[in-house]
């Protein structure tokens, strides 16, 4: 059985229960913030802290951390939105967040050890990993997807990822697939 999922809506579900179990008021907002309307004891805080954790969800308690934070969520709601960009990265992370481009790519770099262009790029290759399992669309459709100029510009940054092009990629998974191993899809050959 293959599944999909929405890593956003799935963490959403799970901090919306996990509030509400701790009787907490609160209201989410977008990227990952939550206003709380009450201060809760340090107890409180510590269990609910160990709770999220369980479900691999941290409180994020640095300003400059929550920043970073909101860079990967705009990123990641960006690549792997249904509907293209039509605006350079830059200016559509720098407008979605209200800092300059500069300011957010040093702090980025600074706090996740990875320049925003190669965060967007490793993106980019896991979702084209997840189309071409999916097998629901070409290489030409995922490239356009994905807003890249051409097939070749997929598969060149493809290939300095994985070490492999897309369709060795899709091969080895159309091979697994045929020998009944849907489990390691994603096991490099």
């Amino acid at each position: 059985m293959y599944v999909k999922f929405d890593f956003n809506m799935l963490c959403r579900k799970v901090l919306e229960d996990k509030l509400r179990e701790h009787g907490l008021k609160y209201l989410i907002l977008n990227f990952g913030e939550v206003e709380l309307y009450e201060s809760f004891p340090n107890s409180l805080h510590n269990s609910f802290r160990k709770n999220l954790e369980n479900y691999g969800i941290e409180i994020i308690e640095n300003q400059k951390a929550a920043l970073v934070q909101k860079i990967k969520d705009v990123i990641a709601g960006m690549v792997f939105s249904d509907d293209p960009v039509s605006l350079k990265t830059s200016v559509y992370i720098a407008e979605k967040l209200n800092h300059s481009y500069g300011y957010l790519s040093n702090l980025f770099s600074e706090n996740a050890y990875i320049s925003i262009e190669n965060f967007i790029i490793i993106q980019k290759v896991e979702y084209a990993k997840e189309l071409i399992i999916a097998r629901q669309h070409t290489l030409t459709e995922i490239a356009h997807r994905l807003n890249y100029s051409s097939v070749a510009h997929l598969s060149a940054q493809f290939k300095k990822t994985t070490g492999m092009t897309p369709s060795r990629f899709q091969k080895i998974i159309l091979r697994r697939k045929a020998a009944g191993d849907p489990a390691r899809p994603y096991a490099k050959v």
